[in-house]
């Protein structure tokens, strides 16, 4: 019989680490074999079917990742910087895919990943949805196309819980029209106006971000010249999307040798 993997999902308690666990139970190509919160959260020692109020599952809570790492072959992990990269060197040690939907990650923290890459197969994207890949790669396409006499504005929604801004999505969408036009966007990301800000620098990528009620996720990238606008848009209205895009990313990640990867690789872009 073929080996189902089985998967760890961090967070369990918050709203993606639910819908993980729940795309998780319903495949019939993995298995679910833990489940992860922080020390001291009341969910710790219950059995997650029964804390998320359905029916048990079998598999118990716990705050100990490296011995729910050791039963797993995959580990899907949508939580904070900090416990990314905790869970990135335990990952490393039981030899796991680690999937990141983690966003909010800084430069240094996405560059600590390396030494656990080296050792285990980490795909990281910061959005795990077919559509939004594809966006991604129409924005580098368009960006390439025009030059700047066409401005680019990165504009994202997020419902009131998210904590970071611009979105992990909207900086994929930013260095996709950064590398399009073959530019760094360190050096032309606009990402504040407020007040007298003079005139908008030439070249520059702008970011705008809107929190309000439950929000699952808009993009749009506008391509505004004299007379005439592009807008290129990605609508979410159910998160299920991502997480099952975080299953196909474990799922694809089986066999594959050490390394960074992300949603453009497995999806085969």
């Amino acid at each position: 019989m073929t080996h189902i993997p089985g998967i760890v999902i961090t967070g369990a308690s918050g709203r993606m680490g639910q819908m993980l666990i729940k795309t998780v139970t319903d495949s019939d190509q993995a298995r679910l074999v833990g489940v992860v919160e922080r020390s001291g959260h009341d969910w710790i020692g219950q059995d997650v079917g029964v804390a998320m109020g359905g029916a048990a599952l079998g598999v118990t809570v716990t705050d100990d990742p490296l011995e729910a790492f050791a039963q797993a072959q995959a580990v899907i992990d949508f939580t904070a910087p900090e416990a990314t990269l905790e869970f990135a060197a335990l990952a490393a040690q039981a030899r796991c895919v680690h999937v990141i939907g983690t966003t909010g990650m800084s430069d240094e923290q996405i560059a600590a990943l390396e030494p656990a890459s080296r050792h285990a197969v980490i795909v990281r994207a910061g959005n795990m949805s077919l559509g939004v890949n594809l966006l991604v790669q129409l924005t580098k396409k368009v960006a390439a196309a025009l030059d700047e006499d066409f401005d680019i504005e990165v504009i994202e929604g997020h419902h009131h819980h998210k904590v970071d801004a611009p979105s992990g999505t909207a900086l994929m969408l930013g260095e996709a029209a950064a590398e399009g036009r073959g530019i760094d966007l360190a050096e032309v990301s606009d990402r504040g106006r407020d007040g007298i800000t003079g005139a908008r620098k030439r070249g520059d990528i702008g970011f705008h971000a809107i929190r309000g009620g439950d929000i699952v996720g808009e993009h749009d990238v506008l391509f505004a010249a004299p007379g005439e606008r592009i807008v290129l848009r990605h609508l979410a209205t159910d998160r299920a999307i991502f997480a099952r895009g975080a299953l196909k990313a474990a799922l694809w990640g089986q066999g594959k040798s050490p390394g960074q990867y992300d949603m453009v690789d497995v999806l085969g872009l």
